[in-house]
């Protein structure tokens, strides 16, 4: 077992992966309008392979036991289904619309955590969570009110869905990050998602235009580094204490579809991103110890 860490940095750090992640999202929007939901999913994760792969070979790793490995297949399966959903709805809805819609997931994953993990639901998490949850509802009934589109509402559909594997999603993350270090879970999570979607490369997969390979590495990058700090905080702290840093990839998704793609922000989107921040301040403020749940537990 590692060393007590702060809760307070626990959380700073898992807000910094998914400021990370977000950035990623905005990088390969670009890529799946421009290559399809599949192949910029495909290309970006073989890409991490090698990104990923290098710094854990140099590690001289051993092969994690049977109980681990089952972990890490379950997480790689459930985050390439999560992810071909999400990147396919993204292509079609603006990026702020589509980080609310997600922002599902941490409400789902607050009580997975309780069943699955037996922790508790502080009472200011839960309020933390209300605040939130009302923001992503206040700024759906903006986007509701705005003109986007017939695939708009397949693309709301489909990252819904994904918001519900994304909910398991970081319960698993949690039980992964108890049993592997934050370098091996980059490596196996991203060879897992590479092998599922390399089973239709046969039929789907296409090569890229060259002009697109730096953005399929740079999304491969950005990718690494937010599994490895989204580990590192998950192995420091509860799911349910870190679920609310989620809102905060609602900001950067803002950011990056005004700056890269032109989408404008209403006053909903403004309005619901303050009760965001709010949310996940009145999180941060929790002071007491996360505990760390014990790592034998977490082996199915």
């Amino acid at each position: 077992m590692s060393r007590p860490v702060s809760p307070l940095l626990a959380f700073a750090v898992a807000a910094l992966g998914i400021a990370i992640f977000s950035s990623m999202d905005a990088v390969m929007k670009g890529l799946v309008i421009g290559l399809g939901a599949y192949n910029a999913l495909t290309w970006r994760m073989l890409a991490g392979t090698v990104v990923s792969g290098i710094p854990y070979a140099l590690s001289r790793p051993r092969m994690p036991p049977r109980a681990v490995l089952r972990i890490h297949l379950v997480r790689g399966i459930v985050s390439a289904i999560m992810a071909f959903l999400f990147f396919w709805g993204l292509g079609r809805v603006p990026m702020a619309q589509a980080i609310a819609l997600s922002f599902i997931a941490p409400i789902i994953a607050l009580f997975l955590a309780a069943l699955i993990l037996k922790e508790r639901i502080t009472r200011a998490t839960a309020i933390a969570t209300a605040m939130a949850f009302a923001g992503v509802l206040v700024i759906l009934w903006g986007q509701a009110r705005a003109e986007l589109g017939p695939q708009a509402f397949w693309g709301a559909i489909a990252i819904l869905a994904s918001a519900v594997f994304y909910a398991w999603n970081i319960i698993l993350m949690r039980q992964q990050s108890l049993v592997a270090g934050a370098g091996e879970v980059a490596f196996f999570q991203t060879i897992i998602v590479t092998t599922v979607y390399l089973l239709a490369a046969p039929w789907l997969l296409v090569a890229p235009p060259l002009s697109e390979v730096p953005a399929l590495i740079l999304a491969a990058m950005l990718a690494t580094a937010s599994l490895f700090l989204l580990s590192w905080a998950y192995r420091h702290a509860e799911a349910s204490y870190l679920a609310p840093t989620e809102y905060t990839g609602f900001l950067w998704a803002t950011l990056w579809g005004w700056v890269v793609f032109g989408e404008r922000v209403s006053l909903f989107t403004v309005a619901g991103a303050a009760l965001i921040v709010g949310g996940c301040i009145l999180a941060a403020r929790r002071r007491d110890h996360a505990p760390v749940a014990d790592s034998e537990a977490q082996l199915p």
